[in-house]
């Protein structure tokens, strides 16, 4: 295994016979608090109790730069249309600790509204973000309290932006719908997704719906592009879809 220093805990990354593992079925192992525990990268929960770990996981160890492909890629289309960013109201949909969040302030957005399944994930945000967004929610999409639903519309979201998020049964397609319901009609989206949930093999529902909200034109796409998202644990490129669009109408859910 090799090893990353932090101030307070170490990163064991496996070192072999990690080839075989999905995306979703990776580790690594945290040495803190005097304890050393196996972390599922997708175990978002446990990672966001530890400060700095995920962006010391992702984003140094295993190169992720997400967050600035996907923001930039919307800037450059609001350069493209002559808006400015200070215009944006932002539904920041699987938030996790903000860094797309920061991202998004970077560019000076207006305001930024997050939106999160966990309770970590928005104690973590409010831990190491402060101030970058206007307002955090820790809820599901899937079920969404009318008084949740009104709090959110006030916002009058005209942007939502999802990262690192689709896929994998972490943010089901019902829960991107809710959520992209919430933005208004002629609104930005800003998402990425792993390349293989946008292929016809695809069982997840991703594929179909996206290709069906593109074909029909409820999402008018403006720029894609293919990119690694990061490296798997052996060192191999994760090759994700960035997509910026436009919304016109409502995302029908296809099976």
């Amino acid at each position: 295994m090799s090893t990353l220093d932090h101030q307070e805990y170490v990163i064991h990354m496996p070192a072999a016979g990690a080839d075989g593992l999905d995306q979703h079925e990776e580790y690594c192992e945290v040495e803190w608090d005097g304890e050393r525990r196996r972390i599922r990268f997708h175990d978002y929960d446990e990672i966001f109790k530890v400060p700095g770990l995920y962006e010391r996981l992702f984003a140094d160890a295993l190169s992720c730069d997400s967050p600035r492909v996907v923001v930039d890629l919307l800037h450059d289309a609001l350069r493209q249309e002559d808006e400015r960013p200070q215009d944006l109201q932002v539904l920041d949909f699987g938030a996790g600790n903000g860094m797309v969040g920061a991202e998004l302030a970077r560019i000076d957005s207006g305001a930024i509204v997050g939106v999160d399944l966990l309770e970590a994930a928005k104690e973590a945000a409010e831990r190491d973000r402060p101030g970058v967004y206007d307002a955090y929610h820790a809820l599901d999409m899937t079920e969404l309290a009318p008084s949740a639903r009104e709090e959110l519309e006030q916002h009058d979201f005209n942007c939502l932006t999802c990262v690192a998020a689709l896929g994998f049964g972490d943010v089901p397609p019902e829960a991107f719908a809710s959520a992209f319901e919430l933005v208004a009609d002629e609104g930005w989206v800003a998402f990425n997704i792993r390349e293989r949930f946008v292929e016809e093999a695809d069982t997840s529902g991703f594929s179909r719906t996206l290709a069906t909200a593109l074909e029909e034109g409820t999402i008018v796409e403006h720029a894609r592009v293919t990119y690694t998202h990061r490296l798997s644990v052996s060192g191999d490129p994760l090759p994700y879809v960035a997509l910026v669009g436009r919304k016109q109408g409502e995302l029908e859910l296809v099976a």
